[in-house]
């Protein structure tokens, strides 16, 4: 594989360098493309991933999605179908060879008109998968990764090009060994779209609290049922998935307002500050107030790929 391709990857990370600042994440001009450049490695960073293609050129990353580690570097791509909140954490870079990614986001429109278009709409399995997952990157896909980012060297292209390269990429991912794992999203009816839905309006409405049972009544599932195709895709129930949006939250507040542990834990939807302040150890290793304290200053609150 490698014969064929050690010629692009050199391609991308020339491109990456050229458009990305070191120690930034950018938006590029291409609408959802953004580029990473990390000259050191990293603290675990905790976030949301959005729906997303990623790609590694240069150094290494672990994300975690609850305690499923996922590893990826140059020759892999990582993708996530639906909103995740996951912990992230660049394993390897240096300012010689800095840690170079890009991140491609996408929607399951994106993803339905693909398989609108194509003969690789067969129906989905009942059996759920987990909506990230890690693969080899193939020629074709990372040829057309190329010449999605080769447009940033000629912008007037960006407009007509763009949207066509973009659903070649998500083409071959979808063809791809774990296709399934995107495809189950975005076809209405199957057990993994009905989760995404449920997800949808867990991350919407994180500060509320809910009853599993009104759930899986709007999901038209049983409580098990939902317990468990939630469980396969996202490797946590709803309580912890909603916990995790609670405390991500709170520890940006934390970081970024001028505020005190007690009214953010009552901001994101605790209604005991102890019982918040115990969660928040258990998350992030420290209280917060000492876990806010060790942090200002010693890096800018970005959330990379």
């Amino acid at each position: 594989m490698f014969e064929r391709i050690n010629e692009q990857p050199h391609k991308l990370t020339k491109l990456i360098e050229r458009y990305s600042r070191q120690d930034s994440v950018e938006l590029t001009t291409i609408p959802s493309l953004f580029f990473i450049n990390e000259s050191n490695v990293t603290e675990p960073l905790h976030g949301v991933y959005k729906p997303s293609f990623c790609v590694i050129v240069q150094g290494e990353k672990e994300v975690f999605l609850a305690q499923q580690r996922y590893t990826y570097g140059p020759g892999d791509y990582l993708v996530a179908s639906v909103n995740l909140p996951v912990t992230g954490q660049v394993i390897k870079a240096c300012s010689e060879a800095p840690y170079l990614a890009l991140k491609l986001e996408f929607t399951p429109s994106q993803i339905l008109e693909v398989l609108s278009a194509s003969d690789i709409q067969e129906e989905p399995r009942k059996l759920s998968k987990r909506a990230m997952f890690v693969s080899k990157i193939e020629t074709s896909l990372l040829d057309a990764v190329v010449r999605l980012v080769s447009l940033l060297d000629n912008p007037k292209d960006i407009p007509v090009l763009a949207p066509i390269f973009t659903k070649e990429i998500l083409y071959r991912v979808l063809q791809g060994p774990h296709g399934d794992a995107l495809k189950q999203m975005a076809i209405e009816g199957s057990n993994a779209y009905r989760i995404r839905d449920m997800i949808e309006q867990i991350t919407a409405n994180y500060t509320r609290p809910f009853r599993i049972e009104e759930l899986a009544e709007k999901a038209n599932m049983s409580v098990a049922s939902l317990h468990r195709h939630f469980k396969d895709i996202t490797a946590m129930t709803p309580i912890q998935f909603q916990k995790q949006l609670r405390l991500q939250e709170a520890r940006r507040l934390l970081l970024t307002e001028p505020t005190d542990a007690a009214d953010v834990a009552f901001r994101v939807g605790y209604e005991s500050p102890s019982q918040f302040s115990r969660e928040y150890s258990r998350m992030f290793g420290f209280p917060p107030r000492e876990d806010i304290n060790r942090l200002r200053g010693k890096y800018d609150h970005k959330i990379k790929v």
